[in-house]
């Protein structure tokens, strides 16, 4: 009996310690060996064999690992999806196209450069590959007389420092940015090797628009045989419940479908066992939820300004009855709530123009949710409309109930979940 008990209790420690490895991965694809996240590093080389095994099964994702890093390559559910951008490591705003350009120079220039490089000489050697003449077609530029450049060039480079290709030495590049100084870097040569999470290499890519490069980028070989068939769809809706807020009925193929409708309850406990996220089925399709609340880049609700904006906007439209609603009629309602809590809103919320920002930002943060959509009016003007997903902000009537009396059950249709998609590497 001892034994016994001592079994199960290993097991179920060992069953926790997947999850937790499973989690850090979905948070950070990319974990080091050093640094703050070296106890989940850890974690993930004591089991890479299981979840090298589950990754590859489920999801079609390749997981490294050795003595340095740990890298799932996750390629995402979606190719079209650009609703979580890379964002500024300081205010949070999303890359510019000229600041992922400026990742994929930089990039380029570590690939050749030594153990260690200054940012000045970074600089200079990123200054010299945007002079390409197919970048000045694309109407791409990068000097460093323009403060603006420069600081899309320091933005860039806090985010190779978050990611771990490079690691600060001496200096610091605010002072490089004001021109005061300089910063020194080392290079972290295997970071920097396994960090493209991609099926072919971007050299070998013949297609000319943006769309088909991105296609052709990521191309898996199309399947000859039934068992192939299943094996695609299994990875396409794992990524995407993995990946995605809430996975709507209406955005999947006619196999997709067909897939799910089968094998759902089959998924759904899979993802469950290795995640902890937990299933939420809806007649408009599902989402798996996360009860930590962890493994997600976007929160709702959330605090401050843009957070308040946002929870009000998302209350308004549920309870408007799912129809599309003009961008100006938003912005209205926006000043309105901009008077009303004025004490509690950040000072330039009540300035005149301010609800076209706030309201951008609001619709932004919902799109990615999964619980609005952008449209367009016959007009061409811009309009928002709800998905199902948004119901569950609708603000009900209060019921006072006698005691011992249950509160009535909800007929409803919604598809809904807190969004744990991570940001993809």
């Amino acid at each position: 009996m001892t034994d016994h008990r001592l079994g199960d209790a290993l097991a179920a420690q060992r069953a926790a310690e997947v999850r937790r490895a499973a989690r850090a991965l979905l948070r950070r694809p990319l974990l080091r060996a050093a640094g703050s996240h070296a106890d989940e590093f850890r974690l993930v080389r004591r089991h890479a064999t299981e979840l090298r095994a589950w990754f590859e099964r489920n999801t079609g994702w390749p997981l490294l690992v050795d003595s340095e890093v740990a890298r799932l390559r996750r390629t995402p559910g979606r190719a079209d999806d650009a609703t979580h951008p890379a964002r500024d490591q300081r205010t949070g705003l999303p890359f510019s196209r000229r600041r992922y350009v400026l990742v994929c120079l930089c990039l380029a220039v570590l690939e050749r450069a030594e153990h260690q490089i200054a940012l000045g000489r970074l600089a200079e050697q990123v200054v010299l590959a945007a002079a390409d003449p197919a970048l000045d077609a694309a109407g791409v530029s990068f000097g460093l007389a323009d403060r603006e450049q420069r600081t899309d060039l320091v933005a860039v480079v806090r985010l190779l420092l978050e990611w771990g290709v490079l690691a600060k030495v001496a200096g610091d590049e605010e002072a490089f940015l004001k021109s005061a100084g300089d910063a020194l870097f080392d290079v972290d040569r295997r970071v920097l090797a396994v960090l493209l999470a991609s099926r072919r290499g971007p050299s070998t890519v013949r297609a000319d628009g943006f769309e088909e490069r991105l296609a052709e980028l990521n191309a898996e070989v199309l399947p000859d045989s039934d068992d192939l068939r299943n094996r695609a769809l299994r990875h396409s809706l794992t990524r995407r419940l993995l990946d995605d807020p809430v996975m709507y009925l209406d955005g999947l193929t006619e196999g997709e479908s067909a897939y799910l409708t089968s094998q759902r309850g089959a998924l759904t406990r899979r993802i469950g066992e290795l995640t902890g996220l937990v299933p939420e089925v809806r007649a408009e399709g599902l989402a798996m939820v996360d009860p930590d609340d962890d493994l997600t880049d976007l929160r709702m609700p959330e605090s401050g300004t843009d957070g308040h904006v946002a929870l009000l906007t998302a209350e308004y439209l549920a309870g408007r009855g799912g129809g599309p609603v003009p961008l100006p009629e938003l912005h209205r309602q926006i000043v309105g709530w901009a008077q009303e809590h004025a004490g509690f809103w950040r000072r330039s919320a009540t300035a005149p123009g301010a609800e076209v920002e706030l309201a951008g930002q609001a619709v932004e943060r919902l799109v990615a949710l999964g619980l609005l959509e952008r449209a367009q009016a016959p007009d061409g003007s811009a309009l928002v409309r709800p998905r199902p997903a948004l119901d569950r902000y609708r603000v009900g009537e209060a019921v006072l109930l006698e005691p011992g009396q249950s509160a009535p059950k909800k007929n409803t249709k919604t598809t809904a979940g807190r969004t744990k998609g991570a940001r993809t590497r």
